[in-house]
């Protein structure tokens, strides 16, 4: 893989929104940026922008505090890029201009006043970003305005701006959900063709909508507190924001997490993300927690590193940071496509890319206490900050790592083992042992694994071992090799070739 990034210092974004002002700086800038900082001050700019046309002044003395605090923070982690947006609420208010200017003047750096389907396509490209091959619509609910633009196969639609932020909707209102049904509806009718997501997904970015999802894991018992990626019936959300419209906001499960300052606007979200998932047919609910800020990121990429799959490019950097010797990650992942070539010759895109996740991830524990290393392999892939992969994805992978360190042997659970199929828990388990097989033979050492195929030939898992190897084969080595083969059913053989 190419490398995957063009910057080796941070850098980082500054969106100052309706409801927000946010700092995110990244570790660097490219493929997998992971976020190093994150802080934001619920300013709420946008509020009464819809009635008084002003941002408040109150308002605008925590974002000025928040701003020159931002500016001190960057500079100690020595931000090599500062980007810096803004949206709605400044480009709509009388004295946004003004506020701009003072802005500029704090953080000496120019600032980019988003238009809504700028916004709309920064949006998408942060879905793009961050998810794989995302299809269906996405939809980035701010404090000011609600942008929705339709995403497939990596090309945008045409973004649309709407006034249905959750500040800017309530205002409008005048805080009567009634009303602002009716100020929902009328305004969801005039977007064209909404009615072409049938089916597809809706990808959801911005804070009132990540807390609606939080509250919906708590009160499902959810076993993973990770928003990105996180998906759920489209239907059964809908549900849920019809209860959330009608219920005391103050006595949902999971209230305490979400800040004070959000959860009045919490019934605005549900009430918008209801009326569009009628209207859209959507399947299915995701969230993105990768939107305009990770959309900037992404479109300073060149084209070739667009192209790279962010999730082996994220691995890639764990495993750099982790592994003995990173070359034997390739080769493990060379060693694992001949061995698939010959046992599942019919292996899709999917299933490889997280088989290639799985080898260079496979050496995150091993500083770990070897009683636990299991237990700590297991854990560090399931919560990674990793693009690309969903929750399923997240519980694989740490199976896989599971059986990699303690093969069939499970003195604990892997943890988020409730969201596979058994036959998932037996494919994660296999190529676990097999990792466990080429760790056995290498050591984790670069030079070895192209020289030891392991492949299915006569119903058997044949390990090829060249005559300088031979001593390699031990008892360990064939308990290991046999463990495999039990996972996928076969007999096993260590043959020494000639």
């Amino acid at each position: 893989m190419p490398g995957s990034s063009i910057s080796q210092g941070p850098v980082a974004v500054i969106d100052i929104g309706s409801n927000s002002v946010r700092l995110v700086a990244y570790d660097r800038l490219g493929r997998a940026p992971v976020p190093m900082f994150n802080e934001k001050s619920l300013c709420g700019l946008g509020r009464e922008v819809a009635v008084t046309g002003l941002l408040p002044a109150d308002g605008l003395v925590q974002a000025r505090d928040a701003l020159k605090r931002f500016r001190v923070l960057c500079d100690l982690m020595q931000v090599e890029r500062l980007f810096v947006l803004a949206t709605a609420a400044a480009r709509r208010a009388t004295n946004g201009p003004a506020f701009i200017a003072e802005v500029e003047q704090i953080l000496g750096e120019p600032v980019s006043i988003l238009a809504g389907t700028e916004e709309a396509r920064l949006a998408a490209l942060g879905v793009i970003s961050g998810l794989h091959r995302p299809n269906g619509l996405a939809g980035d609910l701010g404090g000011g305005s609600l942008e929705l633009i339709s995403v497939e196969d990596g090309q945008l639609g045409q973004g649309v701006s709407l006034d249905l932020g959750g500040l800017a909707l309530r205002d409008a209102a005048g805080r009567n959900l009634k009303k602002a049904a009716k100020i929902v509806s009328d305004t969801l009718s005039k977007v064209p063709d909404l009615n072409r997501m049938q089916g597809r997904d809706i990808f959801a970015i911005g804070g009132t909508w990540r807390a609606l999802a939080r509250l919906y894991m708590a009160k499902t018992g959810y076993p993973l507190n990770v928003l990105h990626g996180y998906s759920v019936s489209a239907k059964l959300i809908a549900e849920f924001c019809r209860e959330v419209q009608k219920a005391d906001i103050e006595t949902l499960p999971a209230i305490s997490e979400i800040a004070r300052e959000r959860r009045p606007l919490l019934s605005y979200g549900a009430l918008v993300l209801e009326d569009l998932i009628a209207r859209t047919g959507a399947a299915r609910f995701v969230i993105s927690t990768s939107g305009v800020r990770e959309g900037v990121l992404y479109a300073q990429l060149p084209v070739a590193l667009q192209r790279i799959d962010p999730l082996l490019a994220g691995a890639r950097a764990l495993s750099d940071l982790h592994a003995r010797a990173p070359a034997h990650a390739d080769e493990l992942i060379a060693w694992t496509d001949d061995f698939a070539r010959s046992a599942t010759p019919n292996e899709d895109e999917s299933a490889a890319r997280i088989r290639k996740a799985a080898c260079l991830v496979s050496e995150m524990a091993w500083r770990a206490n070897p009683d636990y290393r299991a237990e700590e392999a297991a854990r560090m892939i399931a919560f990674a900050a990793l693009p690309a992969i969903d929750h399923r994805e997240r519980a694989y992978l740490a199976s896989v790592q599971h059986a990699r360190y303690e093969g069939l042997t499970e003195n604990t659970v892997p943890p988020l083992r409730s969201l596979l199929t058994p036959k998932e828990i037996d494919e994660a388990r296999a190529l676990g042992c097999l990792i466990r097989v080429a760790y056995n033979i290498s050591a984790g050492q670069p030079g070895v694994l192209k020289r030891t195929p392991i492949r299915v030939e006569g119903g058997k898992l044949v390990l090829f071992l060249p005559p300088a190897f031979a001593d390699l084969s031990n008892e360990r080595l064939v308990g290991r090799l046999k463990q495999t083969a039990k996972m996928l059913g076969i007999g096993h053989e260590v043959r020494i070739t000639a």
